[in-house]
């Protein structure tokens, strides 16, 4: 399931570090190709949502081993893509795998092992996708630069993933008592509405100034496709060292860490702003920024297991739904402002959903406080 995560968060991602070569293949702008988050995103938010019911009888294996079968002709597709519409119709299709792998995975995890080796499970699934954090981004754009982007994308290793699913999970017969109207239930009691609306701005806020950081360092602060790469491996490793770091953050309190992070993302976006045009000073902050952007994730999915104990299984598929809706809005209405007005709207937005998204985080803890 770890290695799943990996080949998945690393499918999903890829566009981000390869927009320039993929808009100058294809012929469209670099605001057009980072829409290939956004359709991915769609498409996870409504297969989040449903899969439960339309899979109902189906052998949890079964279905996991469809969805990576799946992964495997969305990278063909895409990488075979003559024109547009085919690359999105390949993107689309893994949007379905994203959805329909991150909304089983935890309760899978959950029967793959006994009851007191769950977190322990959890931690290393989600290792995984923080391990994919690291490499995608760098080795999307190195590759790019080797083989050509069609290249990276073929070069995603969800054979392997196939392979090693097929021999090692047991069969896992569909389990029939949930609910799929408990989804939607969660959203009456004000904690979870507000919580999931502070988690929804977040990841837009995030996915409105990341989808484009490789257009803004390229056409101002002009580095070459090596400092690039190295750049986004930054990035990637101090992602990797937050997600180690929070945990005991998160032991003392969760909300205090929920509201500085955004706060500390969206004082980083307006420093690009002003900064950004300095190598070295991109590469400070956007390392930074790596830091805070992978760790806040855990702490909205311990929030979410101290909010919903009973019901963490629905709040985490309605959570996938709400954080894939939200990578769509910030990808899409980051490179509307991208393309039509520049690199200093899209971050600027960036910035006030951030600090919107810190608000909603401290009005969840007061209610927290209440009870409610």
């Amino acid at each position: 399931m770890s290695l799943g995560a990996f080949a998945l968060v690393a499918s999903e991602f890829m566009p981000v570090s390869l927009l320039t070569p993929i808009a100058a293949d294809l012929q469209i702008t670099e605001g057009q190709a980072g829409q290939a988050i956004s359709v991915s995103g769609a498409f996870a938010v409504l297969t989040s949502l449903f899969i439960s019911a339309l899979a109902k009888g189906i052998n949890r294996k079964t279905l996991l081993l469809a969805l990576i079968a799946m992964m495997i002709v969305s990278g063909s597709v895409v990488s075979l893509a003559p024109n547009y519409v085919v690359f999105m119709l390949g993107r689309a299709m893994i949007g379905v795998v994203i959805g329909g792998f991150w909304s089983m995975s935890a309760a899978t995890a959950m029967r793959l092992v006994e009851d007191h080796h769950v977190p322990r499970a959890l931690a290393i699934l989600n290792g995984g996708n923080a391990l994919a954090t690291v490499i995608a981004a760098p080795a999307g754009s190195f590759l790019g630069g080797l083989i050509g982007w069609r290249g990276a994308f073929f070069c995603v290793v969800a054979v392997v993933v196939f392979v090693w699913q097929f021999v090692s999970l047991p069969s896992m017969a569909s389990a029939r008592h949930q609910q799929s109207a408990s989804v939607f239930s969660l959203l009456a009691r004000p904690i979870v509405a507000v919580g999931m609306l502070a988690v929804s701005l977040f990841f837009m806020g995030q996915f409105t100034l990341f989808t484009y950081v490789r257009p803004f360092l390229e056409d101002v602060a002009h580095v070459d496709v090596s400092i690039l790469s190295l750049i986004l491996l930054l990035m990637g490793i101090s992602g990797f060292v937050g997600t180690v770091l929070i945990g005991n953050v998160l032991k003392n309190s969760v909300y205090p860490a929920l509201i500085i992070i955004p706060v500390l993302m969206a004082f980083l976006a307006t420093a690009l702003i002003v900064l950004g045009k300095w190598v070295a000073v991109s590469a400070v902050i956007l390392t930074a920024w790596g830091l805070f952007a992978t760790s806040a994730p855990v702490g909205w999915w311990t929030w979410l297991a101290r909010t919903l104990p009973q019901d963490a299984e629905a709040g985490g598929g309605l959570m996938v739904a709400v954080v894939q809706l939200a990578i769509t809005l910030g990808a899409t209405c980051g490179g509307i402002l991208f393309d039509g007005v520049g690199y200093q709207a899209t971050f600027a937005a960036s910035a006030v959903v951030l600090a919107i998204a810190a608000f909603l985080a401290a009005t969840t803890g007061r209610l927290a406080g209440r009870g409610v």
